[in-house]
Formats: structure tokens, C-alpha cells, sequence
């Protein structure tokens, strides 16, 4: 025998869950002994679907039962009309409030039938008539009896918007109308309220009209904004004329009459808040807002449309107020008080709700309201297509304009319409006013809002669950783009600029300009136009930065410089997408170019030919601290992906150039001091010979069917000391040695082959500072070969070389190639550079008639011996051949001489006494000193450079690099350079003239 029971369907099949809902299923006719009723399934599909379908059911048996004679047709209604159906259950499962109202009012369920909807521009004219109101604006209802009339048919249309809004829930076929839709539909439900109350105000006070006051009303939040709630206090302001007294008892009635009937209205907002009069003069308004308003109503401001009463009278009082919010951001801290405000505004939510806050909490709506306004506040004084009142169609502007990223604002829209969403639905329920999320431990509460919302389960997950982990993820990203944009630094610069300054094609912007200090403001406003011309996004975004940009260069020593190159850089990156966005979201990014920009000139060029090292000018310690070991190894790694020659060399190349604009930028910020500068430079320099000469042994290996020399490269000078500058040549010398089976003249010819390739690959013209590989040091000079073997150069020194080749080896170190035979070769020089028995008098007399001639014949012609960093008095040849002469002399017996760095070596050079320690320091200062300015020189003409500048613009750059303030007398400067060089060259007139 079959078990009857197991073969009919249970009402779990459709989510009624609900002990009673086969009973009520029957009653109502939908369901037999078989199970469900096959004509009604469409309805019971829908109870299925619908938020809460035991609530959905329970509802309608309530209304069958409260309206007995009415069934049948509902009963058919549902079956028939799709439209219905699907509002209607939606409705009943999602609202208990809404669903009581139909219950209450047997034929109301009327109004969701297909095509039976008030249109939302008839809202007003419904609820006026719903009051009586004539065309003279008084009600014919009063007291309670127009409360109530008022209360009905506000209820009624509010259950037209929430039928439209969840239908699609229920029946999928039907529209969604969307957030911004219903928002805008319950705003306008809103002010038909407000002025059916407002009629049934004036009737209630005798029907006196504009002969005896006139009153306004102007909404503010939400409902000025056009993005009302369900359940939302409604904030309004009034202006009025005449009788201020009858005016005001006008208002009150109003507030009383929509307070009961639909919704609470606050007149909090109004100047001095609810210790304030309710109704002020367009006057009195205006003077409270010039002088007494603090930033919030400002902000508050922004919102505020006249919605009721006296039409006339209330568009003045938008004239009057909206410059004054315009001008809000120009006030002393305005960006700081509004994000106070908002910390203040947290800090009210208590901490165990704090992260179920739809409204106030992290990462709630507010977050997105204040990072919203503010950016209008601030933006808004220029561009008037940011003056909007809908937070959603603000961000959507300042997407467009340029002021936002267009994916933060594609985000932040999206998140603000579901918490909007959320907030929809949780109020809907009950129609009381609420934000608290459901607490992650109550299922049945998170099940019911996520079908409210249309969520539904993903694979092993329940509504619930999808809700949560959807809901935490849009706080996070909330929370992160409100901190982006509403702290961002660059507001408070841009909130500094005056309005006039933001309008950049006037002539006002040309006496500004001048006024700042530019030397040719016209030629600077032709950059600007060139800019900000065009309706492109990147002309939105230029605009919104220059006048902050205009101001930084301002206040570097060459604005005009400045600008024109950032327009060389704006243009020549105009492909490069995240450009301008790094700059308008980055404040500290845009400050710092400023700087750079308006001191250097090789920065400009670098920057086109190397972005990159924009991103780092936000964060100083990656633009400073990069390991050397590692941009070495990225370097060589880089060129050896390359199996083509010029590829290789062309990637060690942009690589160098990005560090040489890292070095710079570090150098010129002052994140890097003088000893680290040069190390970094020589270090990079090393790295490129060492990949190039890698390429290049490994290209010439395959052409001469194999290997047959080990190279080395050997550093002289200041590559051999790790103190080269901006645009210093490489001096080296190569060695080589034969492999297994090679003649020394065929290793000779081969590592020849791959020098003279090295050279002439690294000195190719480019548009990067060159990198010349100097060989004059060599044994014999000029006419000397270009590679020896190792044993060849110990033979030389040992028979042929001179007192000056000695000296040269004194900074001689391995930079590149074979590290055993570089090795050796300076094991092998050692006793040429450091002789055992020192130096003899003959050899030092050679030394300082050297010096004597170089003094005398190397200085360019028209130098000031005063002011040359290189070869000037106490300069760093000076300096340096002072050193090199105490090294040849007293280093085989002082082995800390025996160094190639010139710091290191001063300082043994004073600890082993042979200098005091006045001297050292002296000669010390004054190395530094020269080898900072002749950097700041290069950096700042953009070539190099070792006469330091005397005058103009150039000098006063040389000198801000240096530290010294730009509005300070850089004539200061140079007489500081020359005492610190005076000082010097005593010391060395007396300690290298010395015997």
C-alpha cells in the first residue's frame, strides 16, 4: 500500500515554512487533498519569491478574511494579471506596515493592477485634492479630518512606489525601475505632502494668503537632493515676508499637519538651529549666512531647493544663499572642519554598532556624502556642472569632470545605491525609520533582507551569507575611497587657490599670475590654454590642477621654466593613462614635481623618457632607498633577456636613465646627501658597463667561433672613486687575458674588438645624458693601446711609467668584467701607486709642477678662478691632488691611505696626523661643497657644468637646492661658496707646498 502522505507536495516547496500555510493555502482555495491547485501555481510560484513568503501568505489570508465579498475578484485578479501579482505579493512579504494599510482599506489592492499606477507628476495634484485644496492653495479639510484624508492617499501612492520597486522580485518580467528612480519618486511623493500640508496650514489659519505674509519652503538633505528614503525625517528651512508672525504659525501648522499624516518634518537646519526663529526674512537669512554660519551649513546648503509655498519668493533665496556656498571654501580651515565634522559625526555611533551603521557608521553612507560635498565645495567655486544636489549624480559629475577616478567613482556609485538599497528595504519593513544592518548572527533576518534585495544563493552559500560577505566587501571599499578622496591633501591646496584664480583665461588670472611672480604671464597663460582647451577628460583634470600647480611653481625659483616644462610633460605623456591620475589623487606627487620642474631642466626630459619615477615621488623612502645590489642585478638581468645587440644595450640604457631621474629627483627633494648621490651614480654606471660588456663579449664570442680573452674593466678617477656627478665620463682602462689555447695578440685584437664596441654602443647619440667611456689614462695616453694584457701593463709601469701614471692609479679599482683578473691586476699595481719607500723629491717636485701647469693652463678661458667647482681655487682638483700627493708619499707605510674614495681618505690622512684636524675639515667642507654645486649646476642648466652661476635665475636655484630660502639674497650663497673655497685653498697652498 502506497503511503499517501509521502506522495503529496509539501508547502515547503514553496518556502512557506509556516505550521498554518497549507490551512491558509485551502482557505484560500490554492491548494487540495492532491496538493496545490494546478490554475493557482502561478501564485503559489510567486509566494515562493517572494522576501517572506510565509508573510506574503499570512497577508493576503488576512485580506480575504477583512474583505469576504472582494475575494473572488483578488483571487482571479492574481491569477490573471501578472502585474498585480507580482506587486502585490512583493509588497505583502517585504512590508508588514504596507501590508496592514491594504488590509485595513478593502479595495486598495486596486491601484497595483496593470495600468492602474498615478503617474509621479500627479502626486501633487493627488494629495492637494486629497485635502480639498483649491486653486488658491487652501485646503477645504482641516485638523484630523485632513490628517487623516492627507495620511491615506500618501500611503497609498507610497504603496504604488513600493509595488513598482520590488515587483520584479516576485515576477521577474517586470521593471526595475532602479534606485535612482524610486528615490526620485518618493522625493516628489514628498513634496506633494509638503504642499498639501501646507494647504491644509493656511485653511486652518483662516485662508490667510500672500496679502497679509508670504512663506517658502525649501527642502534641505535628502529630499532637496532628490533622494528620499522610504522613512526619512524630511528637512526643510522657511523664508518668509510680511506678517512673520502669522508666517510662522503657518510653518508650525504645516510641520504638525505632514508630521502626522506622513512623515516628520525638521526645521533643524535653519540658522542657529532649533534655538533659532522657524521663519526668517530673506534678509535676515543672508546676513546669518555671511556672518555667523559655520562650515557645516554650508555644507548642509548644498541640497537646498525650493519646494513649497511662495515660488517667487523662494527662488530669491537660492539666489541669495548659492554664492554664499560657493564661496564656503575659501573660509580658514574649511577642509579641516568638514572632515572634523565627520570624525564627530562617527564618533556619536556607538562602538558595538559602529560596523552595522548602513547611515553613520565606517564605511556607511556618510562616507560617501561628506567625501562627496567636499570635493564639490571645494571644485565647485570653477565648474558649475558639479553644483547638483544628488550625491549619486555629483559623483557621476565628478567622474566625468575628472575630479575623481572614473572607476572610484563607478565604485563609490554603486556601493552608495546598495547600502541605499539595503536601507530601502529594512525600512520598508515596518515603515519606521532605521540603518542598523542585521547582526551576522541572526540567519532569518539576513535571509529575508538579501531577498529583499534580490540576492540569492551562490552554490554552497545561503542569501544570507552572499548578503554579508557583499555587504563587508562594500564597506571596505567605501571606507578606502572615502579616505582617498576625502583626505586627500591636494583639497586643502586647491581649497587655498581664490575662486577668481580658478577661472585660468582672464585677464584677473594675467595680474595673478604676474603678481606671483611669473616673468611673462602671458607666454604662462598660453600654456594654460593649451592645457585646459577642449571638453577631453584630461583637460577637466588639468584644469582642476593648474591653479594648485600655478601656486607650487610660484614658489619655485623658476616658474616660468616650471610651467612650460609641465606642459612638455603633459603633452609628451598624454598616452600615459594613470599620468594625471597619480597627480590629482597624490598631493604630495603634484607638490614635488612643482619642485622638480621649476629647479631643474634635466628633469623634464628625463621624466618624458622615464614616468615611472613619478609613481615613486609619493613615497620618499622608495625613491631614496632602492638597494644598489639590486638595480645592478636588474639591470644586468634586463640587458641579458636581449639576444639582439642594440636591444641590450638599449635596455641598460633606459634602465640608467631611470635611475639617474630617481637619483636626481632624491637629490634635488633633499632625500639623498652628496656621498650617497655620487655612489649611486657610479654604482649605475658600473652596472651598465658590466651588462654592455657582457652583450658585447657574448655577440663577438659567436662571430669569432668562441671566447678568447677574459676581460676586466678598470675604474679611474671618480668612477675608480664612486664619486661621479651627472653627466661625468667613465674613465677606464681594459685588460685582458688570453683563454686556454689563444695567442696574447689574437686575445689582444679580440678584447680590443669588444672594447672598442662598449664604447661605441654606450656613446651612441640618444636623447639621454651621454655615457662617454674615456680611455686617456691608459699607459701611453692617446696613442697607447686600448686593451693590454695584464702582463703587458706590469711591464710598462715597471720600465715606463711616469709619476702621473702612478697618481691616476690611485683611484684605480675593478668596476666590471672578470672579478679574478680585475683582482690581480690591482695586486700587480699596488707597488706602482703606493712605492715602498714613498716618494722622492724629485718625483714630488714633478707632481706639483703638474699641478702648477694645470692650474695655470686647464681653467677655461673667461672662468672666475673663485667660483669653478673642478678647477678653481680650493675646488676639488685642489682637494683631491692635496690627497693624492699625501697617498704617494706616505700610504706604503699608512695602509688606511691606501683607498680610492677621497672622504676615506682625508680622513685617514687626519687620523694618522699627517693633516689636522682644522685641515681636514676644510678641505672636507669644501670637497662636498664643490661636488653639491657642481651637481645642482648640471641639474639645473641640464648639462654639465662646473662653474657655479653668478646671477639670475640659475644661481638662485643652484642655492635653493642648497638649501638657502628663495626670497633670501642669493649673493649670501655665493659668498658663503668662496669663504668655504678661501679656506681650502690655504690649507692647500700649505699642506701640498710642504715638504
Amino acid at each position: 500500500m502506497v503511503d499517501r502522505a509521502r506522495t503529496v507536495p509539501s508547502t515547503a516547496r514553496f518556502g512557506l515554512t509556516d505550521g498554518r500555510a497549507e490551512q491558509e493555502l485551502r482557505a484560500a482555495g490554492w491548494w487540495g487533498d492532491e496538493g496545490p491547485v494546478s490554475s493557482r501555481e502561478a501564485v503559489l510560484v510567486a509566494l515562493s519569491r517572494a522576501p517572506d513568503p510565509d508573510l506574503a501568505l499570512r497577508s493576503l489570508d488576512r485580506l480575504r478574511l477583512s474583505d469576504v465579498d472582494g475575494w473572488a475578484e483578488l483571487d482571479g485578479a492574481l491569477v490573471d494579471d501578472s502585474a498585480l501579482r507580482g506587486r502585490l505579493i512583493a509588497v505583502l512579504g517585504a512590508s508588514s506596515a504596507l501590508a496592514d494599510f491594504v488590509i485595513s482599506r478593502p479595495g486598495e489592492w486596486r491601484r497595483l493592477v496593470h495600468g492602474g499606477r498615478t503617474a509621479p507628476d500627479e502626486y501633487g495634484a493627488t494629495l492637494l485634492a486629497a485635502v480639498g485644496a483649491d486653486g488658491s492653495g487652501v485646503a477645504a479639510l482641516r485638523g484630523e479630518e485632513a490628517v487623516r484624508a492627507l495620511r491615506a492617499a500618501y500611503r497609498g501612492l507610497l504603496l504604488e512606489v513600493a509595488a513598482d520597486d520590488l515587483g520584479r522580485l516576485v515576477e521577474p518580467d517586470l521593471p526595475d525601475p532602479g534606485f535612482d528612480e524610486i528615490a526620485g519618486e518618493l522625493t516628489r511623493l514628498a513634496e506633494g505632502a509638503l504642499r498639501a500640508a501646507l494647504a491644509v496650514a493656511w485653511a486652518e489659519l483662516g485662508g490667510v494668503q500672500a496679502s497679509a505674509a508670504r512663506l517658502a519652503v525649501i527642502a534641505m538633505g535628502k529630499c532637496g537632493g532628490r533622494e528620499l528614503n522610504y522613512v526619512s525625517d524630511v528637512d526643510v528651512v522657511f523664508v518668509g515676508e510680511g506678517d512673520l508672525g502669522l508666517a510662522t504659525r503657518v510653518a508650525s501648522a504645516m510641520m504638525r499637519v505632514a508630521s502626522k499624516a506622513c512623515f516628520e518634518v525638521d526645521a533643524a537646519l535653519r540658522p542657529e538651529g532649533k534655538a533659532g526663529a522657524l521663519v526668517r526674512t530673506l534678509e535676515g537669512h543672508a546676513a546669518y549666512y555671511r556672518r555667523w554660519a559655520r562650515t557645516w551649513e554650508f555644507q548642509a546648503l548644498l541640497k537646498a531647493r525650493a519646494v513649497a509655498g511662495d515660488a517667487e519668493l523662494g527662488a530669491r533665496y537660492l539666489e541669495t544663499v548659492r554664492p554664499l556656498v560657493w564661496a564656503a571654501a575659501e573660509r580658514e580651515n574649511f577642509v579641516a572642519d568638514v572632515q572634523a565634522m565627520r570624525r564627530r559625526v562617527e564618533k556619536h555611533v556607538p562602538a558595538q554598532l559602529v560596523d552595522r551603521e548602513l547611515k553613520l557608521g565606517r564605511g556607511g553612507l556618510r562616507d560617501i556624502e561628506f567625501a562627496v560635498q567636499l570635493l564639490q565645495l571645494v571644485h565647485g567655486r570653477g565648474d558649475e556642472a558639479l553644483r547638483l544636489g544628488s550625491t549619486v549624480d555629483a559623483l557621476a559629475a565628478l567622474g566625468a569632470g575628472g575630479y575623481v577616478g572614473r572607476a572610484d567613482a563607478a565604485e563609490l556609485g554603486a556601493s552608495y545605491r546598495f547600502l541605499r538599497v539595503l536601507e530601502h528595504r529594512l525600512q520598508l519593513q515596518r515603515l519606521r525609520r532605521t540603518h542598523l544592518f542585521p547582526d551576522e548572527r541572526d540567519a532569518t533576518a539576513l535571509r529575508w533582507l538579501a531577498r529583499a534585495a534580490g540576492i540569492r544563493p551562490e552554490g554552497s552559500r545561503s542569501e544570507g551569507d552572499v548578503l554579508l560577505a557583499e555587504f563587508r566587501a562594500q564597506v571596505i571599499r567605501i571606507r578606502r575611497l572615502h579616505e582617498k578622496l576625502f583626505y586627500r591633501p591636494l583639497l586643502e591646496a586647491v581649497a587655498r587657490v581664490p575662486t577668481e584664480a580658478l577661472r585660468l583665461t582672464t585677464k584677473d588670472a594675467e595680474a595673478r599670475l604676474a603678481a606671483l611672480g611669473y616673468a611673462a604671464p602671458d607666454g604662462a597663460l598660453q600654456h594654460i590654454k593649451a592645457l585646459t582647451t577642449g571638453v577631453s577628460r584630461r583637460a577637466a583634470i588639468q584644469t582642476a590642477l593648474l591653479p594648485v600647480l600655478l601656486d607650487l611653481l610660484a614658489d619655485t625659483p623658476d616658474p616660468d621654466g616650471g610651467l612650460l616644462a609641465y606642459r612638455r610633460v603633459s603633452e609628451g605623456l598624454a598616452a600615459t593613462p594613470w599620468y594625471l591620475r597619480v597627480l590629482r589623487d597624490e598631493a604630495a606627487v603634484v607638490e614635488r614635481l612643482a619642485t622638480l620642474l621649476g629647479t631643474s631642466k634635466l628633469v623634464p626630459d628625463l621624466i618624458v623618457r622615464a614616468p615611472e619615477v613619478l609613481r615613486l615621488l609619493g613615497d620618499p623612502a622608495a625613491l631614496a632607498g632602492r638597494d644598489p645590489e639590486e638595480v645592478a642585478r636588474s639591470l644586468r638581468e634586463a640587458v641579458n633577456r636581449h639576444g639582439y645587440l642594440g636591444n641590450a644595450v638599449a635596455a641598460g640604457r633606459s634602465l640608467r636613465r631611470h635611475e639617474l631621474l630617481r637619483v636626481a629627483c632624491a637629490d634635488l627633494l633633499g632625500y639623498m646627501d652628496v656621498l650617497s648621490v655620487c655612489g649611486a651614480l657610479s654604482r649605475v654606471w658600473c652596472a651598465v658597463l658590466e651588462a654592455v660588456l657582457r652583450a658585447v663579449d657574448r655577440a663577438e664570442a659567436v662571430a669569432a667561433g668562441g671566447r678568447q680573452a677574459s676581460i676586466a674593466v678598470i675604474g679611474m678617477g671618480r668612477l675608480g672613486g664612486a664619486e661621479l656627478g651627472y653627466g661625468s665620463d667613465a674613465d677606464v682602462m681594459f685588460v685582458c687575458e688570453p683563454v686556454a689555447g689563444v695567442s696574447d695578440s689574437d686575445a689582444v685584437r679580440y678584447a680590443s674588438r669588444v672594447a672598442q664596441s662598449v664604447r661605441k654602443l654606450l656613446s651612441a647619440p640618444s636623447q639621454d645624458p651621454p655615457l662617454h667611456v674615456d680611455v686617456d689614462l691608459r699607459p701611453e695616453g692617446r696613442n697607447g693601446a686600448l686593451v693590454r694584457t695584464l702582463e703587458s701593463y706590469r711591464a710598462y709601469y715597471a720600465q715606463w711609467g711616469e709619476v702621473w701614471e702612478a697618481q691616476a692609479l690611485l683611484r684605480a679599482r675593478p668596476v666590471a668584467g672578470d672579478v679574478d683578473l680585475g683582482a690581480r691586476f690591482i695586486a700587480a699595481i699596488d707597488d706602482v701607486r703606493y712605492p715602498a719607500s714613498g716618494l722622492d723629491s724629485a718625483r714630488t717636485r714633478e707632481i706639483r709642477r703638474i699641478k702648477a701647469r694645470v692650474d695655470n693652463e686647464r681653467l677655461p678661458r673667461g672662468a672666475d678662478p673663485s667660483t669653478h667647482t673642478k678647477l678653481g681655487r680650493g675646488g676639488l682638483a685642489d682637494v683631491e691632488w692635496t690627497l693624492q700627493l699625501l697617498q704617494l708619499r706616505h700610504a706604503h707605510r699608512i695602509p688606511a691611505l691606501r683607498t680610492t674614495s677621497t672622504m676615506d681618505g682625508l680622513a685617514a690622512a687626519a687620523s694618522s696626523g699627517l693633516i689636522d684636524p682644522v685641515d681636514h675639515r676644510a678641505l672636507r667642507e669644501a670637497w662636498l661643497l664643490a661636488t653639491r654645486v657642481r651637481n645642482a649646476a648640471t641639474l639645473v642648466r641640464g648639462k654639465l657644468t662646473d662653474q657655479v652661476p653668478t646671477s639670475g635665475r640659475e644661481l638662485v636655484a643652484v642655492a635653493s637646492v642648497l638649501g638657502h630660502p628663495l626670497d633670501g639674497d642669493p649673493g649670501q650663497f655665493l659668498d658663503s661658496y668662496r669663504r668655504t673655497m678661501r679656506r681650502a685653498r690655504t690649507v692647500v697652498e700649505r699642506v701640498f707646498y710642504q715638504d
